[in-house]
């Protein structure tokens, strides 16, 4: 899959700011998007986007705390950072606490402020990342029988083929047909590659009536 170019949106009411931070993250390669006010980016925001908020916590209209709410609101998971004035440190602790990503103290260094959002950006493609990987993983399960799961859990909790046939009498030559198909639909060549990425007991979670 190829990777997103960094992306930040930056959203603040004085277009100096506006402008100095796009240009301080440009000299870094990173995109940004500038929004004038807190209700314009909430307008144009989508399920499909992406990147890091870098939000002003003062502003005319909404201020950062109510974009953040409503951010929270809609379950948003793009990570917010807040850039606060030296006043505004009890509202960013707050901010914190309800899963803000971090805030930046006016004045800021330029480079601190970059390589923060960056490690922000970094942090939040790797959890996107496991969540798709859990969710392909789950969407595989679920094409699973009964009958397969209880093969397959057996096999990597390390039975042996004859012992799984007696386990849930079978045939061994059930058995193989269960395992075989198990592991193609897990995608998983074998089962050492497959005990990774899954622990067992989540395949004992009845899903479907037992099969043959």
């Amino acid at each position: 899959m190829t990777k997103r170019a960094p992306l930040v949106h930056i959203v603040d009411d004085d277009p100096a700011i506006r402008d100095a931070l796009s240009w301080l993250f440009g000299t870094r390669q990173v995109n940004t998007e500038l929004w004038d006010s807190g209700e314009a980016f909430l307008d144009a925001l989508g399920p499909e986007s992406q990147g890091c908020i870098l939000l002003d916590i003062r502003m005319d209209g909404l201020s950062g705390l109510e974009v953040f709410e409503q951010l929270r609101e809609r379950q948003s998971s793009l990570p917010v950072i807040f850039l606060t004035g030296h006043g505004d440190l009890p509202l960013a602790v707050t901010a914190l606490k309800q899963g803000a990503a971090d805030f930046i103290e006016k004045p800021f260094n330029d480079n601190d402020l970059v390589d923060r959002v960056l490690d922000v950006l970094r942090s939040y493609e790797a959890s996107q990342d496991e969540r798709a990987t859990e969710q392909a993983l789950e969407a595989r399960l679920e094409t699973l029988s009964q009958r397969e799961r209880e093969v397959l859990a057996l096999a990597l909790e390390g039975r042996l083929n004859k012992q799984i046939a007696q386990d849930l009498s079978i045939t061994m030559r059930t058995v193989e047909v269960h395992r075989a198909r198990a592991l193609e639909k897990m995608q998983s060549r074998t089962l050492i590659e497959l005990a990774r990425m899954l622990d067992p007991a989540r395949l004992r979670e009845d899903r479907s009536p037992s099969g043959p």
